[in-house]
């Protein structure tokens, strides 16, 4: 029996092991070439693109912060193609947008859905653009509560709590929502819906009686929505460019950087969209307890 050769072996794994390092040195400096992508001469426009179920401020918040510290953005579009998300994120993305149009042009661009929390982020423009047929409105606030009481007793369980107080628990699975228990959680859902209303009248420039027309939970196209008065022109995000580029005294063929920047992985290059991915910025699934400004459209 023939012998297997070792240095045949050994030049076949060196071979091996010195096309994958020349292969992942190129993946990082591809990486670090798109980090730097966005460091373009002369001055331009910044488009922030939410997009999505809103759940996590965090990429967005640290994009309006760069672009705040970046001399070189003299405006602002931000884009929008999501339903809404979570109140308390919505409202921190919309403080610090409405934070930085006191430094720097600021413009809102509709796309297919920008309703709820979507809208309530775009009422921190000044400006608001949107397709005759986006899909906007849904001023209002939702929770929602599912209960496992009778598929419990179906399966024989049950269930012992022990909490420090009455509404400890409020919103359990396993049991029927008491008349009280709604009751307080309706006075949780007014007080946040009051907050969306006096937000779209103070920045919409509408009466308490024209908002509270339109805050019923309806949605509305964009061409509705401009006659109503919660949305200023008919335009693409071409349009909003067009207009943000004016506001900031910049040329016709001004650079545009997209926010947020993803810093690419070994993973991107392999999978260029990840089923991670997919779940966080597509899924209209929500979980746990929560009062959401967020429209339930097919997304």
């Amino acid at each position: 029996m023939k012998v297997p050769d070792l240095n045949f072996f050994l030049k076949t794994f060196l071979s091996l092991l010195i096309i994958f390092i020349i292969c992942f040195v190129g993946i990082l400096i591809g990486v670090l070439i798109s980090e730097q992508s966005q460091n373009h001469g002369g001055n331009g426009v910044a488009v922030i693109n939410i997009d999505g179920i809103i759940i996590d401020s965090g990429p967005y918040i640290k994009s309006i912060r760069k672009i705040r510290e970046r001399d070189s953005v003299k405006a602002v579009v931000v884009r929008i193609d999501s339903p809404g998300g979570a109140v308390a994120t919505s409202q921190e993305v919309y403080e610090e947008l409405k934070n930085l149009g006191k430094i720097k042009p600021v413009v809102a661009s509709m796309g297919t859905v920008a309703a709820s929390g979507g809208y309530y982020i775009a009422c921190a423009a000044p400006t608001i653009y949107a397709n005759p047929g986006t899909i906007t409105g849904s001023i209002g606030v939702i929770a929602k509560f599912a209960s496992y009481e009778k598929l419990l007793e179906w399966a024989k369980l049950e269930v012992e709590v022990i909490k420090s107080g009455e509404f400890k628990d409020i919103g359990s699975p396993l049991r029927k929502m008491p008349e009280e228990e709604k009751a307080y959680l309706q006075t949780l859902i007014d007080s946040v819906h009051s907050q969306f209303k006096d937000v779209v009248s103070e920045r919409r420039n509408l009466s308490e009686a024209k908002v509270e027309s339109v805050s019923d939970g309806k949605i509305f196209t964009g061409s509705r929505a401009k006659t109503l008065g919660l949305v200023d022109r008919m335009g693409t995000v071409e349009t909003a460019i067009a207009e943000a580029r004016k506001l900031g005294g910049l040329s016709k063929d001004s650079w545009i950087a997209e926010y947020p920047v993803k810093k690419k992985t070994l993973a991107d290059f392999i999978f260029p969209e990840t089923l991670a991915e997919r779940v966080i910025f597509t899924s209209s699934v929500k979980t746990g307890f929560g009062l959401y400004y967020i429209a339930d459209v097919i997304y």
